[in-house]
């Protein structure tokens, strides 16, 4: 698995995730950012088209050095300096409350240790600062909700530890983040166990 992790699949990811539904929510999802912003599992920039020009330097979190090096084109043609500011988000080796925003999607799914990432998010916001996020997660119907754990195995091994049974809402709140905007909807043209989405913004306080 270590070639297909390190190699094939975020090869695979970048060309999944760049559908133009995938845009339009990133577009939607990106509005709003300002002034200095972390990017969780920033991939492979796939949201730098996206970012508004408000937005005055993005920090980006991301383990693959291969991710990096798709994204170099992508952040070549932006206006935005993005500086690569560390490898996991359980461990964010940044000041505290120094950053105006905190953006994820589709990333906390990944996270081994989503509570502590969490925490870290919310640390490093200002105190007026915002988490903007859009990530799948756990279906409200029983048996959606009973596929997706049956699929979740075999997918976290196939899509690098993507678990489809998280309560994202749930992991904001025992955060200490208040959640300010959720709208929730299975994503058009996914199949229902892997689709079920959540899109918001929450504060730090």
């Amino acid at each position: 698995m270590g070639l297909y992790k390190e190699q094939i699949l975020p090869r695979l990811q970048d060309k999944v995730m760049s559908r133009n539904a995938t845009r339009e929510v990133r577009q939607r999802v990106c509005s709003g950012l300002v002034g200095d912003v972390v990017e969780v599992g920033f991939g492979t920039g796939l949201n730098v088209p996206f970012y508004p020009v408000e937005v005055s330097r993005i920090f980006a979190v991301e383990p693959s050095h291969v991710c990096m090096r798709l994204a170099e084109d992508r952040i070549a043609r932006a206006n935005i300096p993005v500086d690569l500011a560390g490898l996991t988000g359980e461990h964010l080796d940044l000041p505290t409350a120094s950053f105006d925003a905190v953006l994820s999607t589709w990333t906390l799914c990944t996270i081994p240790a989503l509570d502590a990432a969490l925490e870290e998010m919310r640390r490093v916001l200002k105190s007026d600062g915002t988490f903007h996020f859009v990530e799948h997660g756990h279906a409200p119907d029983v048996k959606t909700a009973l596929w997706q754990r049956r699929f979740e195995p075999l997918h976290m091994k196939l899509a690098g530890g993507c678990r489809l049974t998280r309560d994202i809402p749930d992991y904001l709140n025992r955060a200490g983040f208040h959640i300010e905007h959720l709208n929730c909807y299975y994503f058009e043209g996914e199949p229902k166990p892997f689709g079920y989405t959540f899109e918001g913004i929450a504060s730090a306080v």
